[in-house]
């Protein structure tokens, strides 16, 4: 609840404080009232007041921003000129009350489980190179543009590209930072899409050299924990929407992914290869064992419609109608849950332009076909019911 003013405040430090609610924390995406960032509100005469605030952490990245939005709200109230901002930083105890609070009261756990309201969709292919992360990252951004509430999990380790998708790498290719509020990882936004990924965490491999070359060489216990540990320890606060961009095949982290998300709905990404789509298929399949729920595939790098019209089908066609026919079939091929073709996304420079420099095609070109695809493929999974199952329904028959 935003912080009431003190009834022994005087009627301008009151108006402060109201003003004051309208200021948002850019990380945690909060009122400052509501995070206990307001320490003092103090008429100093002459129709001027002295704010003090406290920083959650030193050297806060956000420090500037937060500085500027308080001296506004209170010069919206008091007229320009006439207020004093004085920053500090949380004692250990305040950061400590802090996180309790933002984490409700909870033990350090996976908020995303059984019986959670946000859908979470993971996004899988059989093989690397057929545009999964691409179409991932999109379709984060759209989802977001929406006015859903976004997480974006890069569990691609090996293959971590999200960052420098969504812009969030410098010319270095060094990552944005999380800020770490004790124990608890605040991740960077982009688009409206809070995003973590492993790429935040590498250092550059040799001096000079660029952080988003580094490799990372894990094998599967340390992958299970990063997993894990980007579900429990990075605060999202409530999503609407959280996407998972999974590395390619069907190894530890699809495993993983399969216990500590039980309830993932997967989409299944291929080309109109037609190998593509026999092993696209593969990771459905295994989806299915670890008790997922497959809600679509898309076919990406589809024909490209060239100046006269004729179709230039560089990798063929039919992939993903194939992909999502054989996933509709049940055991034995009896007929099971259909499983729809969301959309072909084709060919585009526009797509692969906006990869390059951080500004996806949904926000780059909007018009772009490609654009257009992955807005149909946001729409879908938008309107899609949430599935019931696993969570606990809170009622009692009498």
């Amino acid at each position: 609840m935003p912080a009431e003013p003190a009834e022994t405040a005087t009627p301008l430090e009151q108006a402060v404080l109201r003003a004051l609610e309208s200021v948002i924390d850019p990380e945690i995406r909060k009122p400052i009232t509501e995070l206990d960032m307001v320490d003092r509100v103090v008429e100093a005469g002459g129709g001027r007041v002295d704010v003090g605030i406290r920083l959650t952490i030193v050297g806060c990245p956000a420090s500037d921003r937060i500085e500027r939005d308080v001296r506004q709200a209170a010069e919206s109230v008091t007229g320009a000129g006439n207020a004093a901002v004085e920053l500090s930083v949380m004692t250990p105890e305040q950061r400590a009350a802090l996180t309790e609070r933002l984490r409700g009261g909870r033990a350090r756990t996976n908020p995303f489980g059984p019986g959670s309201l946000t859908k979470v969709i993971a996004v899988t292919s059989g093989k690397g190179g057929v545009g999964k992360s691409t179409i991932t990252a999109n379709l984060a951004v759209a989802l977001a543009a929406r006015g859903l509430s976004v997480g974006l999990v890069d569990a691609d380790v090996h293959g971590f590209s999200i960052p420098g998708l969504l812009g969030l790498v410098d010319d270095d290719g060094l990552a944005t930072r999380p800020t770490r509020v004790d124990d608890m990882i605040l991740p960077p936004v982009s688009h409206g899409v809070k995003v973590i990924s492993i790429g935040m965490f590498v250092e550059p491999t040799a001096p000079g050299g660029r952080a988003s070359s580094t490799a990372v060489a894990w094998r599967g216990p340390m992958l299970h924990r990063t997993l894990s540990q980007f579900l429990t320890d990075v605060y999202f606060g409530d999503l609407d929407v959280l996407l998972v961009d999974l590395p390619p095949g069907t190894g530890d982290i699809a495993i993983s992914l399969g216990q500590l998300l039980p309830n993932a709905e997967v989409v299944v990404v291929t080309t109109p290869q037609a190998a593509a789509a026999d092993v696209a298929e593969r990771s459905g399949v295994v989806a299915r064992q670890t008790g997922q729920r497959i809600v679509g595939v898309v076919e990406n790098m589809a024909a490209l419609v060239q100046p006269d019209g004729t179709l230039l089908e560089l990798f063929g066609s039919g992939g993903g109608e194939l992909v999502a026919e054989r996933l509709s079939q049940g055991v034995d091929g009896a007929a099971g849950e259909p499983v729809p073709l969301l959309a072909s996304v084709p060919l585009s420079m526009a797509l692969r332009q906006g990869g390059d420099t951080g500004v996806p095609v949904v926000v780059a070109a909007p018009d772009d076909p490609a654009a257009r695809a992955i807005e149909q493929v946001a729409a879908a999974l938008s309107s899609m019911p949430r599935s019931l199952a696993g969570r606990r329904l809170d009622v009692s028959v009498r």
